[in-house]
């Protein structure tokens, strides 16, 4: 069931091309990036225009899945489509199949989103190297979280992507409280986990830094992310940046494995995908194979 299918052959092979597309969105219309009966996602209103485009259903695969209200500017999908169908996207002109779909895609987006036009950007197509998957193949995510803590620093015009704290934080204690919970570990306290999923993550950046416009800037970079959990460790970190817990805290809720009524998730409108990073052409399948045995 989780056999890696053949990426990205070379023309004329008959078989399937795997498509990249590097994404970016505005979160805070959707209910999330999975497909959900009923609600408006990501995912729904990429794939509606995919299927508009290569008349028949199309399904994306997502390098990690966003919470409702959550953006992105580096997230990338992969799709697969036949060698006529992506030769078929220029439509007989001198053009390039990954300009014409990007071209598309844009008019495509615009007739799905309606009053929401611009919320969703395809800023890249290109066919994927052998063996790509964007889940599978990822190195690392990395995301942003943006705090004004402070009513002298809360800009209406940033409302949208920044969190409005009312209580004054320590950058120091919030950074000496990141620094153990970085490396491999089990990250039960600081997700929601997915029955048969692990929760062991290598966290690689966890750092708070303050602008030269007084907004605090969270970092937080991992190989992947449970459900939930760069939201949780921002959360359970404003109770260090507040004093109203010691840094070692953090570590402490960490060991212990177990989500409490101290469990809390900071609010997902200033969370942002920003990139996320592959390996060299060659070591895409070697990536995803080894990833898929780890997740499992």
């Amino acid at each position: 069931m989780n056999e890696l299918k053949p990426a990205a052959p070379v023309l004329g092979g008959g078989g399937f091309l795997r498509i990249r597309l590097d994404v970016a969105y505005d979160g805070g219309p959707f209910s999330g990036w999975a497909v959900q009966p009923g609600l408006r996602t990501v995912q729904g209103v990429l794939e509606e225009a995919l299927a508009l485009l290569i008349r028949r259903p199309v399904r994306v695969t997502v390098a990690g899945r966003t919470d409702a209200g959550v953006h992105a500017r580096g997230q990338v999908v992969h799709l697969d489509l036949s060698e006529a169908e992506w030769l078929g996207l220029n439509r007989g002109a001198e053009l390039d199949p990954a300009v014409a779909l990007l071209r598309r895609i844009r008019g495509a987006l615009s007739r799905g989103l309606g009053d929401l036009s611009g919320a969703i950007e395809v800023h890249r197509v290109s066919v994927a190297p052998v063996g790509f998957d964007a889940r599978f193949s990822a190195l690392w995510r990395r995301y942003s979280y943006r705090i004004a803590d402070g009513p002298a620093l809360w800009d209406p015009l940033g409302r949208a992507s920044t969190l409005w704290h009312k209580v004054p934080l320590d950058v120091g204690l919030l950074n000496e409280g990141a620094a153990p919970l970085l490396g491999l570990q089990d990250f039960r306290s600081y997700c929601k986990p997915r029955e048969g999923a692990t929760t062991i993550r290598e966290l690689q950046r966890f750092e708070f830094a303050r602008g030269t416009d007084g907004v605090i800037v969270v970092t937080v970079q991992a190989d992947a992310f449970c459900h939930n959990m760069v939201r949780s460790l921002v959360g359970s970190a404003l109770y260090v940046g507040e004093g109203e817990e010691a840094p070692e805290w953090l570590y402490e809720r960490l060991l212990a494995r177990q989500r409490d009524a101290r469990s809390v998730l900071a609010a997902p409108h200033p969370l942002v995908l920003e990139e996320v990073a592959y390996p060299t052409e060659s070591g895409m399948l070697a990536r995803a194979e080894l990833t898929r045995a780890l997740r499992a």
